[in-house]
C-alpha cells in the first residue's frame, strides 16, 4: 500500500524541485533522507519535510515495515502563479512571475 504526502502552493518553481525529486526516486526512505539532508538548495528542504510526511503517515497507518519503505513517486507539479507589475523605462511594465508548485511523495 501506497502512503502520500503532498505539499500544495509550495512557494518555489517546480523546475526548482524536479531535479532533487529524480534524485530520491527509487531510493529507500531513508536513503532519501540522507540524500536530501545534505543538498544545499531551499527545494531540498521542502521535499525532505514532505518525505517526512509521508512516512508519518505510514507510521500512522500501521505500515508493517517501516525501515523498508522505498519512494516510489516524488514529483513537483506546477502551481498558481502570481502575477506583479515591475515599472520600466518610457512608462513600460514587466511582470514578474512569482511560481508556485505542489510537492508530491509517495512511499510504498
Amino acid at each position: 500500500m501506497a502512503y502520500t504526502a503532498v505539499h500544495r502552493f509550495a512557494r518555489i518553481s517546480a523546475t526548482k524541485v524536479r531535479p532533487l525529486a529524480a534524485l530520491i526516486r527509487g531510493k529507500a526512505a531513508d536513503e532519501a533522507l540522507e540524500i536530501l539532508r545534505y543538498q544545499p538548495h531551499r527545494g531540498a528542504r521542502m521535499l525532505e519535510k514532505v518525505l517526512k510526511s509521508a512516512l508519518g503517515n505510514a507510521e500512522d497507518r500501521r505500515a508493517t515495515n517501516i525501515g523498508s519503505l522505498v519512494v516510489v513517486e516524488a514529483k513537483a507539479d506546477g502551481g498558481p502563479i502570481v502575477k506583479r507589475m515591475r515599472p520600466r523605462a518610457r512608462g513600460m511594465a514587466h511582470v514578474i512571475k512569482k511560481r508556485m508548485s505542489h510537492i508530491t511523495v509517495s512511499v510504498e
